[in-house]
């Protein structure tokens, strides 16, 4: 199952742009390759996502998208082996114009050996005011199937539940902001209370032994997860041509996580080619109510954790970004053609989440290094109007 992927799809998520109500999206085709490499695990593969405009009302896109996965983590090494997976992401889109209203449906199909997601989505945006006001709604269902390698009759059912709101604002000729709002709601179905299909099936937690040692047992979460965000991002438009882009996101859920996130950029061009970028972001989060890094006995609690993404920790992100517009005609058959590169760095400090891999001759149990962790993510993409 593909879990350490997490920080690589935060990156992709927080790049979210604002609203835009009553335009269809450019035909264009983008051709993408991702790679993070990170706390023992390497995850790349390449994307591809291809608009068309069916007349003046109608927008159709299909994506196609690959995550190969290579992972000796820091809790694959303490508790299992390391091992390779692959995940395939199809999805396909359209929109449709009506007037000032934009209706969206989407469709997305994912599957790994042990892991089928299923999401159906809906949104609908209207502009008012003379285009200078856009609110929006959204809601997507989704039917998860997850599933265990060593066991081939293990199956668990999860439904997915995600409520969106946003409205964004032309406040001035050069200020535009942007307000949204997620509330998300996911639940196993029928299972036992000794079951859940929230954890990962592959990890486990730990317990002192009674002899100064420690013991593993398979972790248990809750049924259900219910989470809501609150974001608020501006983007001001500078005299020449740059913009300063900020975020302020604020999210809490049902298992006791609240956490902050605060991100800057700044975007200049260079002569009419070059688009430079760079952000900093800095985020936090508290630990889930039921996680632990050492619990005092087997079965000390009801639900019990060990994910160190469940624990309260805190990171910071630098990232560079370079687009460079290719000259018109250079490559035929499109109108205007981009090279983009991004790279971010990741650097997280885990609170409560030791390291386990350590000699036991070397540290009393519980009083192991704290964990860190450093990550690099690169996008690299080709984006072609026609």
């Amino acid at each position: 199952m593909v879990v350490i992927n997490r920080l690589l799809l935060l990156v992709l998520a927080l790049t979210g742009s604002f609203s835009q109500a009553a335009v269809l999206p450019d035909e264009r085709i983008d051709v993408l390759y991702h790679g993070y490499d990170g706390g023992g695990a390497e995850i790349n593969g390449p994307s591809i996502l291809v608009r068309k405009n069916l007349g003046a009302s109608v927008s159709v896109a299909a994506n196609y998208y690959v995550d190969m996965v290579s992972s000796a983590s820091i809790d694959v090494q303490a508790t299992a082996s390391p091992y390779s997976e692959e995940r395939k992401e199809n999805g396909i889109s359209g929109q449709y114009l009506i007037d000032r209203s934009t209706i969206s449906l989407g469709y997305t199909r994912s599957k790994e050996n042990d892991y089928d997601a299923s999401t159906y989505t809906l949104g609908i945006d209207q502009s008012f005011f003379g285009d200078l006001t856009t609110l929006g709604f959204g809601v997507s269902f989704g039917e998860d199937i997850v599933g265990q390698n060593t066991d081939p009759t293990y199956e668990r059912n999860l439904e997915r539940r995600k409520y969106s709101f946003n409205a964004s604002q032309i406040v001035t000729k050069n200020l535009l902001a942007s307000l949204s709002f997620d509330s998300v709601s996911d639940q196993c179905l029928d299972l036992t209370q000794d079951e859940s299909c929230l954890n990962n099936p592959y990890r486990s937690v730990r317990y002192l032994s009674g002899t100064g040692g420690y013991l593993y047992q398979s972790e248990l979460y809750p049924h259900t997860r219910n989470s809501d965000a609150l974001g608020l991002r501006a983007i001001y438009y500078l005299p020449y041509r740059a913009s300063v882009r900020a975020e302020v996101r604020q999210f809490s859920d049902s298992w006791g996580i609240d956490a902050d996130n605060f991100e800057l950029r700044y975007l200049h061009p260079y002569r009419e080619q070059w688009l430079f970028e760079i952000k900093y972001r800095i985020y936090k989060q508290t630990g889930a109510d039921f996680y632990s890094d050492l619990f005092p006995y087997r079965d000390a609690q009801n639900f019990l954790a060990r994910d160190k993404e469940l624990s309260p920790f805190s990171s910071t992100t630098i990232g560079l970004g370079v687009t460079y517009k290719v000259p018109a005609g250079v490559i035929p058959w499109f109108e205007k053609s981009t090279v983009n590169l991004n790279w971010d760095k990741f650097d997280i400090d885990y609170d409560d989440f030791r390291d386990a891999r350590v000699s036991p001759a070397d540290y009393a149990a519980g009083e192991e290094p704290l964990y860190s962790l450093q990550a690099d993510v690169i996008r690299f993409y080709l984006s072609f109007w026609f």
